[in-house]
């Protein structure tokens, strides 16, 4: 397998393309049998009676085991090969490897919860993401390949001109792939402890060990054929599911073409269970909570003594009449459970509060699946108000996030790696169908599970639910928790939390799949998010290795040096990240949500006008990347609850007509481009030579680099 990274000697540069090509599909259909034939043999093992616990570990270790070989067998320190793969990944390999680059576990394991949760609304995430490949291809990628560089900041630095963009650059890809690793690391960590039982902080290094192996060794050599393999697993692993939910529900094995009747289905249950008695009992407790947790609040210091004073009378009773050692045990827990200091008490309320709040409104908080937008264009001003802003939200976050995506530079290395012009548009149309097919079937996916989910888990006995309930609930209680609140001993939808997160890693458990079925989905989750945090990983680091130390620092340093410094960076960038990871830290989600503004207003208009508009200087587009990353940056720290405590803001939340802080990068962009052009036009205009190369890399009369 080890030839297969290698070019012969002796060819022309078609025909060494062509026969690695080749070479490639043998090795690629072997390792795709085999891979079948592996989970096969699993699979008849567990019918034999191999234990849920070995199957895991096997998966783990079989996936990060075949992972770390191709690591192995594509170590280098040419600088072509490791920082571009030596510029000969075929376009249809390179559509693979940007496909399970792109489909990081927010992607693979996200994607559905979101559309779950969110019904109609999600499709923002599936519409930006796939449109933004759309600019990629029109905009950037051929242009980018004739420019030839290794990095998104070599672009920038070449272009412009000296160090100030470059440095620009540097700053803004490794604040847009440091949040989005850490979020990588953290899937990394929850389906490892799914697929073994490890501690999750366990879990995280555990698969640190998988991604280093492979970056660490072959740079994006080994990346890129990592990937590819990664994508095979991927998506047989989301696909069979999905596939045997439908034929269960339906009897059809196409669950893209059929998910509309179900929907319907779906819509039909909603407004039973929203009209539904238990239901609407079930919301009434939780809306006197609401209202008891309000109360509170209103003197958080005066509720807390007297909570204290309750419960501790509450003890005293209990051991004055001999009690059950059980309800003196529960009574000292109810003590030791009760906040600290008044300041705890008020978060922990408020926190109680929202979540009271939530479960207090029809369907568990969640909109109906069918509903486009929030408030009603026909009804009172307030509603009309509220549809509108929903519907500004809705089409700001398919901006940012179709922007977004054509900037981010872990993205777009990828389009350094094709022997030609030709070949990057040619990927970009791979890359595209390799995503269209998760995403294509993701929302028949969460409205399948939301069917299973209101049919057959709704209105069973507490005593009679699917084992995969309790199964998730040891996991994370967050993920997955069940209370009995109007004590009838039947499931209403609104004493069920469900997180987002377990609905692709369950939805085989939720088919009635054999476990080795659950155990292939969460490889492919691992697979999906180990193939994001290589590139990640090998974007910072060699935006800190090749552009900072060898282009701003040492530009004579050896070849060697460069790619030992490389290792040596990405090895520290690797751990960080696993130490934030494993802390849990709070919004993480919006972080990497973010990451799309913050790559849109710091890339976009600097590389379009760069490629396009040969007048564009460099001292423009530095002031612009910072104006639009800026703008960005101070809108979510004036808006975003979790950025505003970190920050220590405390003036009013105002939003810039009612947009979400998701979406910043709607105000950025433009700005970024009106910063650009208008000082572009006064200031000196770029050399003769950079507007000769604009010529030459934008017109396509002239021949393809």
């Amino acid at each position: 397998m080890a030839g297969m990274f290698e070019t012969k000697a002796g060819m022309s540069a078609g025909d060494s393309n062509r026969a690695f090509k080749q070479q490639l599909n043998k090795v690629y259909k072997w390792y795709t049998g085999g891979f079948f034939l592996f989970v096969v043999v699993l699979a008849i093992l567990e019918q034999m009676g191999l234990s849920r616990e070995w199957i895991g570990f096997i998966f783990l270790l079989a996936t990060i085991g075949l992972y770390a070989g191709i690591g192995i067998m594509s170590r280098t320190t040419d600088a072509a090969e490791y920082y571009v793969a030596g510029r000969r990944v075929p376009a249809v390999y390179n559509g693979m490897a940007t496909g399970a680059d792109w489909m990081s576990a927010a992607s693979f394991i996200g994607m559905a919860g979101t559309l779950y949760l969110t019904g109609y609304s999600g499709l923002a995430f599936i519409m930006g993401w796939t449109g933004g490949y759309c600019l990629v291809a029109l905009f950037l990628a051929p242009y980018l390949r004739k420019f030839g560089q290794f990095t998104i900041p070599d672009f920038l630095g070449e272009r412009y001109g000296g160090n100030l963009p470059r440095f620009i650059g540097i700053f803004a890809a490794i604040l847009c792939s440091f949040t989005y690793v850490v979020a990588q690391i953290y899937g990394v960590g929850l389906i490892t402890s799914r697929l073994t039982g490890v501690a999750f902080e366990l879990g995280v290094f555990l698969g640190l060990g998988g991604i280093l192996v492979c970056s660490f060794l072959g740079g994006m050599r080994a990346v890129t054929w990592t990937q590819v393999a990664q994508y095979i697993i991927l998506i047989v692993a989301y696909m069979i599911p999905v596939v045997w939910l439908s034929v269960k529900q339906t009897s059809v094995p196409v669950p893209q073409a059929i998910y509309g009747f179900q929907l319907e289905k779906v819509s039909a249950k909603e407004k039973l269970l929203t009209e539904d008695p238990k239901e609407l009992e079930v919301r009434g407790i939780f809306k006197a909570r609401s209202e008891a947790l309000a109360e509170k609040l209103k003197d958080p210091a005066a509720a807390l003594v007297a909570d204290k004073a309750a419960a501790e009378a509450r003890l005293t009773e209990l051991r004055a009449t001999n009690a059950p050692s059980s309800d003196i045990a529960a009574a000292e827990k109810a003590i030791a459970d009760l906040p600290k200091d008044e300041a705890a008490a008020k978060a922990a309320w408020t926190r109680g509060k929202a979540a009271a709040d939530t479960k207090s409104k029809p369907l568990n908080g969640m909109p109906p699946h069918a509903q486009q937008f929030a408030g009603d264009p026909n009804g009172d001003a307030t509603a009309v108000a509220a549809y509108d802003t929903s519907r500004r939200n809705f089409l700001a976050l398919i901006f940012c996030l179709m922007i977004g995506t054509a900037a981010l530079p872990h993205i777009l290395m990828r389009y350094y790696t094709v022997p030609s012009v030709k070949e990057a548009r040619q990927s970009v149309t791979w890359s595209l169908f390799f995503i269209f097919l998760l995403y294509f079937t993701a929302p028949a996916l969460a409205v399948l599970v939301k069917y299973e989910v209101f049919n057959v888990v709704v209105g069973t006995p507490f005593d009679q639910l699917p084992a995969w309930v309790a199964s998730w609930n040891k996991v994370d209680p967050s993920l997955m928790s069940i209370t009995d609140i109007n004590k009838d001993g039947i499931l209403q939808l609104n004493e069920m939390t469900i997180g987002g997160d377990i609905i692709v890693l369950a939805t085989a458990e939720i088919g009635g799949l054999p476990y080795v079925i659950s155990g292939l989905v969460a490889a492919g989750g691992l697979a999906a998010a180990l193939s994001t945090a290589d590139g990640l990983l090998l974007t910072i680091a060699n935006a800190l290795s090749h552009d900072l130390y060898y282009k701003m620092i040492d530009p004579n340093a050896s070849t060697a040096r460069r790619v030992t410094i490389s290792k040596m960076l990405l090895l520290i960038v690797a751990l960080a990240a696993a130490y934030v990871a494993a802390q849990k830290p709070a919004d993480i989600l919006f972080l990497v949500s973010a990451a799309f503004s913050f790559a849109a207003a710091a890339f976009f208009p600097a590389l379009v006008l760069g490629i396009f508009w040969k007048r564009a200087t460099g001292i423009a587009a530095s002031i612009g990347m910072i104006a639009g990353l800026g703008t960005t940056f101070y809108y979510m720290v004036t808006t975003q609850p979790w950025m505003r405590g970190l920050f220590g803001v405390t003036s009013p939340v105002e939003l810039w007509w009612g947009i979400q802080p998701i979406s910043a990068g709607v105000f950025g962009v433009p700005l970024g481009f009106a910063v650009i052009i208008v000082l572009s036009l006064v200031t000196p205009a770029p050399s003769r030579k950079v507007q000769e190369l604009v010529e030459h890399v934008r017109y396509p009369s002239l021949k393809a680099a």
